[in-house]
């Protein structure tokens, strides 16, 4: 009798899942011109929103959820030396894992700039239940004040 094995990904996600359509509001809050309501943004851009989101935000900012977000404001006031380009790595990882099963990261490169003082993130990755893979990409940098 053959017994279901589930396929697992970097993050330990079920990937035999199906996909489904995601859609939210785009974060700029912009104004559709013929609904005259807030403009969203669909299925992979609303993925790649949510996983910029996801990382940027810091945790403590979501009421009622004080665990929600990532470290990596926290971690980018390190120097950026090896161990902390691994630790954001893993802390980005954490992240998705906890907050955001819709996907299975096949690859994240973080690359350091420490002359310009940032950090330059590539998610590469697939919608559970899609074949097709995704990339996002963003600058990671102290914050300014």
């Amino acid at each position: 009798m053959a017994q279901y094995i589930p396929q697992k990904d970097l993050l330990g996600s079920d990937v035999s899942k199906t996909s489904r359509k995601f859609r939210d509001i785009i974060t700029s809050f912009a104004v559709h011109p013929s609904t005259k309501d807030v403009s969203a943004v669909k299925n992979d851009v609303a993925i790649k929103q949510s996983i910029k989101n996801l990382v940027l935000t810091q945790p403590g900012e979501k009421f009622y959820n004080q665990d929600f977000g990532s470290r990596v404001y926290q971690l980018l006031f390190e120097p950026l030396d090896p161990f902390t380009v691994t630790e954001l790595k893993q802390d980005i990882i954490n992240t998705i894992r906890n907050y955001d099963q819709r996907i299975q990261v096949e690859n994240l490169t973080v690359i350091p700039n420490p002359d310009e003082h940032y950090l330059q993130v590539d998610l590469k990755y697939t919608i559970i239940g899609s074949p097709y893979s995704e990339e996002v990409s963003f600058i990671l940098e102290p914050p300014v004040g």
